[in-house]
């Protein structure tokens, strides 16, 4: 059975990095900063990206399992930080959907120039919602023909992009103005909050980690599979940050409809070729949820089974399957898309998007100081692949990372400069933020109330 089930090769797991890795509809937020976004691009590859493949190239092969980060926090601190970490990796997980099913209802009605009422609307999201649950309640061996379609839509779509912008750029020139002091970082904090958006572009590697147990040599293949795939990743996040503000003015640039209106800006019309990557698009929408389900789903099902999150987070199928947090997945995503229309926030993509990557970084907060610790208190263990470098290296490259990650999200949620937009747009961030904290610890703590009860009853029961 062992033998059947290894059927995620180097190849599958490269690819499986590019679809988990590259967000293709986040390109254009991040391309909202500007020209110099190519400054940040840069700046965060070396200073974030490289230390995080590379520690989670370690720990995912020093600690392997489906545990994935929650197994590398709970050795770190304790189980109980653990479930802080599995909770918050979860909570990000059906935001997203919900702001991913509402830019599939955009897009689809876009590239098909149909207008939707709010009740078509409502059932195109919902039904995007639960075809990504029921396909990512099954096994990455069933699964990853969709991952590898995926992957070739995602490098055909920025390939595209790319070589657009640059022919335009040519015949027509740049929307923006990429000489000078205008490819400088600008440090005024509104540039500044979008930084989270490049960072939340860098994760998801620890994802391919939790599927060691599918792979046939994951000690070697998961390093390979970063190192490779981040080379990838990189090229083609720098080619779509191009392609886009070759086309589009910064100032006019949509969060929601961005990529899309760089190939019609470029294009010069809707043609064949345009709703063809449209298509593209809402395939990459929803091969992207499945991709990252297959990770979130198993961290919060092993946490479950841990004690750590609720028991209903560990419910699986016949197959093993963790269907419990799927369906969970697509209960909270269903509320959110259903409620969203009454949300005062018209940019509702953004809206959802922004909480959702606030929670993403949160979590990712507990994994360069869990390295740290481990790396200290934990020498002898074997490390098939192990970060280079002295101590002074390893302390650079988990204490930068981490503080990247703080200031960008202080900088998410803070409303520093006080103006009536950064209120409207902060202050319901910073209020989903405080309130999933509050949630996730009552989470936690009934979960680990739960357990101290189970085992009173157990111990009454053997006297």
């Amino acid at each position: 059975m062992k033998k059947n089930k290894k059927k995620f090769r180097l190849f599958d797991a490269v690819l499986m990095a590019v679809v988990v890795v590259l967000v293709v509809e986040s390109a254009a937020p991040a391309a909202a900063i500007g020209p110099s976004q190519f400054f940040w691009w840069i700046f965060l590859l070396i200073l974030f990206f490289i230390p995080y493949g590379l520690i989670s190239s370690e720990l995912g092969t020093t600690y392997v399992g489906d545990g994935g980060l929650y197994d590398w926090v709970k050795q770190a601190f304790g189980r109980r930080w653990g479930g802080r970490l599995a909770w918050l990796y979860w909570i990000n997980y059906p935001l997203w959907m919900a702001s991913l099913a509402v830019l599939f209802s955009e897009v689809a009605s876009q590239i098909f120039k149909v207008h939707m009422n709010v009740a078509w609307t409502m059932v195109i999201q919902l039904l995007f919602v639960w075809t990504v649950v029921l396909l990512g309640n099954k096994p990455i061996s069933e699964s990853k023909w969709i991952l590898n379609l995926a992957a070739f839509a995602k490098i055909f779509t920025i390939l595209s992009l790319g070589i657009l912008g640059i022919y335009f750029a040519a015949t027509r020139g740049l929307a923006n103005d990429y000489t000078g002091t205008n490819l400088l970082p600008k440090l005024n904090l509104s540039s500044l909050s979008n930084l989270s958006v490049i960072i939340f572009n860098f994760l998801g590697f620890e994802v391919v980690a939790t599927m060691a147990d599918d792979m046939d040599q994951p000690k070697k293949q998961i390093p390979q599979a970063i190192i490779y795939g981040g080379v990838l990743i990189a090229f083609f996040y720098l080619l779509a940050a191009f392609g886009m503000g070759a086309a589009i003015p910064t100032d006019k640039l949509s969060a929601s409809s961005g990529l899309i209106d760089s190939f019609i800006l470029m294009i010069g019309k809707m043609n064949w070729f345009v709703i063809i990557i449209g298509i593209m698009f809402l395939y990459i929408l929803a091969s992207e949820m499945v991709s990252w389900a297959l990770g979130v789903n198993y961290v919060a099902d092993y946490a479950a089974k841990d004690h750590a999150l609720p028991a209903v987070f560990g419910k699986e199928d016949a197959k093993g399957m963790p269907v419990g947090t799927g369906y969970l997945n697509g209960i909270v995503a269903s509320v959110m898309v259903i409620a969203s229309p009454f949300i005062p926030n018209q940019n509702i993509f953004w809206a959802f998007f922004a909480l959702n990557v606030v929670a993403l970084l949160l979590s990712y907060t507990m994994m360069f100081p869990a390295f740290w610790k481990l790396r200290h208190s934990d020498p002898q263990h074997d490390r098939p692949f192990k970060v280079p470098g002295g101590p002074w290296l390893i302390n650079l490259m988990t204490w930068i990372p981490e503080v990247l990650l703080i200031a960008t999200i202080l900088l998410s949620i803070l409303p520093l400069n006080g103006s009536s937009e950064e209120m409207n747009n902060k202050i319901p961030i910073l209020i989903g933020t405080i309130l999933a904290l509050i949630i996730g610890e009552i989470v936690v703590r009934v979960a680990e109330h739960h357990e101290q009860h189970s085992d009173l009853k157990q111990a009454n029961q053997a006297k």
